[in-house]
């Protein structure tokens, strides 16, 4: 197949083959080994994509946090343990302690304390809204899964279409050159044959012209 220049990928490809058609590599091996043979030579396949080929997609933009978790499942690790120290409630190392030492002990205590009643908030509202929430959301996930598999049948058939168009037509230009390439083989025989009689003809005449020269001297 030959195309167009590869830099305007708008103009209409060019092709020199009918592929459902032509079958010259399985009429005559030597010509697939040529062609293996040729393909060998060329050069690899450029790394970069075809410029028709979007940008690769970047998740988590925005959340460097989710970005990092989302490279450590890549790469396959493990997940860190649970920082257990931010929840324990330490006194002061030494006794009986300082002032300073309890006030950052009752502050840590009042933190804690304020962290677990957030929590009691969030799993309370997780267990009155969270349901429906994850109902609605996985609704939402089948309603885009079903329009993607609707739009790939549509593309599996649009795809079978126009290979089908594609066969057919190459079938019915094949049908064309067959009878053409046979007629042409006709004509060409036919000319030959003329030539040939042509050949007889002067060939004839000139043993005619001979021998009524030779009649004429005698």
């Amino acid at each position: 197949m030959a195309s167009l220049n590869g830099d305007q990928p708008h103009q209409q490809e060019l092709l020199d083959s009918l592929p459902y058609y032509d079958n010259d590599l399985e009429q005559y091996p030597i010509l697939h080994e040529k062609v293996k043979r040729e393909l060998a030579r060329e050069p690899k396949p450029p790394s970069t994509l075809h410029p028709r080929v979007p940008p690769p997609l970047e998740l988590f933009k925005n959340s460097p946090l989710l970005a990092a978790e989302l490279d450590r499942v890549e790469s396959n690790q493990t997940l860190p343990p649970l920082d257990t120290i931010r929840y324990q409630l330490p006194a002061p190392l030494t006794a009986p302690g300082t002032d300073e030492e309890w006030q950052q002990a009752l502050d840590n205590a009042q933190a804690q304390l304020e962290h677990q009643r957030i929590r009691q908030t969030n799993l309370a509202l997780l267990q009155q809204y969270g349901s429906n929430a994850w109902r609605i959301h996985n609704y939402q996930l089948e309603e885009m899964a079903k329009q993607t598999e609707k739009a790939l049948e549509e593309l599996k058939g649009v795809t079978t279409d126009l290979n089908r168009e594609r066969k057919n037509s190459q079938t019915r230009i094949g049908a064309q050159l067959t009878s053409l390439e046979t007629r042409w083989t006709e004509l060409i025989s036919s000319i030959l044959q003329i030539e040939m009689a042509n050949a007889a003809l002067d060939a004839e005449v000139d043993r005619l012209n001979k021998k009524e020269a030779e009649l004429a001297a005698m």
